[in-house]
């Protein structure tokens, strides 16, 4: 059986690790918070306030697509990522691991992601990046398999309606 990797998507602030923690206590698999995977350089711009070009993000969806086919070679049934994912072509980089990728796109209103945003403290993305985040957002295409979550709730009914689809496609943990 081809191993499943859910990518929690969506721009910064939208619930991507929360959630993405909800699901690996479900499966008990192998988990990637995609921030870890990008250069020193593009945390560097980031923390500056520069949003990152395209070729800046490519070495960093090349290192979470080789994470993934890891963990299929590894024969884990699942893999979790957080990853903006943000255009499709950067989807098409992740579709490129071994094994069926799945995407999960958190998209709470603009107004209670910049909420959270502005609650964060000590994180490298600055709450003004939101705006360049929502400019290049691509949704997802009707031959992309995943799910758009656009719940303004509370993360406990993000989770909810999230482990709600997920078990409605039928994954369970192996």
């Amino acid at each position: 059986m081809d191993t499943v990797h859910f990518v929690l998507m969506g721009v910064c602030g939208c619930g991507k690790t929360t959630a993405a923690l909800t699901l690996q206590q479900h499966f008990q698999c192998p988990y990637a918070e995609g921030d870890e995977f990008h250069t020193q350089e593009n945390r560097d711009k980031m923390g500056a306030g520069i949003p990152l070009t395209d070729e800046d993000r490519y070495p960093w969806l090349r290192n979470l697509r080789d994470w993934m086919t890891a963990q299929a070679r590894a024969g884990k049934p699942y893999s979790i990522v957080t990853c903006s994912a943000l255009k499709r072509q950067y989807r098409d980089i992740l579709r490129e691991a071994e094994g069926r990728v799945v995407f999960i796109h958190l998209a709470p209103p603009y107004e209670v992601n910049l909420e959270r945003m502005m609650a964060r403290k000590g994180h490298y993305m600055k709450a003004g990046m939101l705006d360049s985040q929502m400019a290049i957002l691509e949704e997802l295409g009707a031959d992309e398999a995943g799910v758009r979550i656009s719940s303004a709730g509370e993360a406990d009914e993000v989770q909810a309606e999230m482990m709600a689809w997920v078990k409605a496609q039928g994954f369970e943990p192996k």
